[in-house]
Order: structure tokens, then sequence, then C-alpha cells
């Protein structure tokens, strides 16, 4: 049945990634309205989402985000899937590398040296791993959960690898970053997803008590790479410029939970300066802080 879904799938795919992109966004306002208005999806946890993250935000204003974010959700869907056909000339001119992180990455790549990066579900990250294949020398790897279904999971290795960008499954990250240390890597951590809430640290990022992976913190400090933090900024529909700044040298040298803090803090700045092109539908605060648990704050 799997097989089925996605052969009868892959068709209609490869022409929503084929249309122009005038076509693309009228066909994303149309994808938005059934989203919004018809389905509704998961336009609840959206909304209360919103209301806990902006307590001090009058109602009308937590709609009009609401219908921002979706009217957005829609754009990135679309644009996803464009990453399956986009040509390089085109990609360099809608996802571009500011030229101060360049300067970041080229200067890690002369010394020879590895780096990570941590990011979270905010801009096109999709397209940000092309262009940073694309224009930076040293090998990126992106961190990613597999999708159950194996058929559309190729699809997105398709996607996410044509222009050179490597995956690692999460399960193996560390045994494959020692694996690959021989190379100059940069090996990127999308770090706000929602870990099991007894092996998290906790902190409070948008009003919120919230779970953050060890993990990426844990690796870092094990492999001793300077840790960068990107944000992608959408400059306006269609259109990105990926910036960078160095949070830690050496991961070795910081205290516990001090990474956390750093790139969850940096997260929320973000957030707050352009909402609507984050992540809001995804369950984050599903899990309540366990009462033995303590801040690394």
């Amino acid at each position: 049945m799997q097989g089925l879904i996605y052969y009868i799938s892959l068709p209609f795919i490869y022409f929503l990634s084929l249309l122009p992109f005038p076509i693309l966004y009228r066909v994303s306002d149309g994808f938005y309205f059934i989203l919004y208005y018809v389905i509704g999806y998961r336009k609840k946890i959206v909304l209360q989402n919103l209301r806990n993250s902006f307590p001090e935000k009058p109602e009308k204003e937590i709609n009009r985000l609401c219908k921002d974010y979706f009217h957005y959700l829609s754009d990135l869907f679309l644009e996803s899937f464009k990453t399956l056909t986009i040509g390089r000339a085109s990609m360099l001119k809608r996802c571009t590398l500011s030229p101060e992180a360049k300067d970041i990455f080229d200067r890690y790549n002369q010394e020879g040296q590895s780096i990570m990066l941590v990011m979270g579900h905010y801009g096109n990250w999709e397209w940000a791993g092309n262009t940073f294949s694309i224009l930076c020398k040293q090998k990126l790897f992106v961190v990613y959960h597999p999708f159950r279904n194996k058929y559309f999971n190729g699809l997105i290795v398709r996607m996410r690898t044509r222009f050179g960008t490597g995956l690692i499954a999460m399960k193996d990250t560390f045994k494959d970053m020692v694996r690959n240390k021989a190379m100059i890597t940069t090996t990127a951590f999308i770090a706000d997803q929602t870990p099991s809430p007894e092996s998290a640290s906790w902190t409070t990022f948008l009003n919120q008590d919230t779970p953050v992976f060890k993990g990426t913190e844990k690796i870092a400090q094990k492999m001793g790479y300077p840790i960068v933090y990107i944000t992608i900024k959408r400059l306006k529909r269609g259109y990105y410029n990926i910036l960078a700044e160095v949070l830690v040298e050496n991961a070795k040298n910081t205290a516990e939970g001090e990474i956390s803090e750093l790139h969850t803090a940096r997260l929320e700045k973000d957030i707050r300066e352009q909402p609507e092109i984050w992540l809001w539908s995804h369950r984050r605060w599903k899990h309540k802080r366990p009462v033995e648990k303590k801040s690394f704050v």
C-alpha cells in the first residue's frame, strides 16, 4: 500500500516541482486556503502555541500570526518539492549565503577544522542545506529522522542530496561523526525537536517549560568541535538569506547545559523577530517538566 500511494503521488510531486515559481505560489495560495479554512490542519495546536508563547499579544494579532504561519507553511511545503528539479543558479538566487557566514565557514575549512551547526525549524532549512553544499568547501552532513515509509524516505534522500549534502540517521550520529573524523566536515543539527522528558534538559523557551535534546551538546563536547548557529531569514516570498555566528569555539571547554542554553536562547530571538516562519504546528510542548528535573540554566 505504501508503494502504491508513493507511485500515484510521484508524478504529481514532480509536476509541482517543475512549475515556474509564479504559478507555484498561486498553487500555494490555494493549498493555504484548503489547509487553513477547509481542513483546519492542527489549527488549534498552532493557536495554543502562539498564545502561550506570546501572552502579551492581543487575540487579533495571534489570529493574524496563525494565518501568516499557514500561508508560509504552504509555501515551504511546495518550495521543498521544488528542490527535486531546481537548478544551481536558481537555487543560489533564491537562497543566498551572507558574506559574513561564508567567511566563517571558509576560515574553519582553511584551518582544517570540522564544525557543528545548530539551527531550528525556522525558514527554509531544505534550501539552506543546498546552498551551503554548493558554496562551501567542507562536506555537509545533516542529521535527520528517516521516514517510516521507505518509498517517500528515498524521495526525501534524493531531494536533500542533489547538491552533495550527506545525511546521517539520528541514531547513528556519533558513530558516523567519528568515522568521518579524517574529513573536514560540517554536521548540522536541527535542535528544536521534542525529546523524551526523562532524558532531556529543561529550560524556559518562549515563556514555557521546554525539553531540549542533550545529544547535540554531548556530541559537541566529545568531539570538541566549534558550534555555529545558523539563521535562515525570509527576505520576501521565495527568497532567503543564511546568517551564521559562532556560539562556542571549543565545546570541550563548556559547562553542562551551556551549549543548549545558548542555541535555544538564540532561536527564541529569531522567532520573536519573524515568528511566522517557525514550525508552530509541531507539538513542541506536549510534555510536562518532571518534578524531579531541574533547569540547566
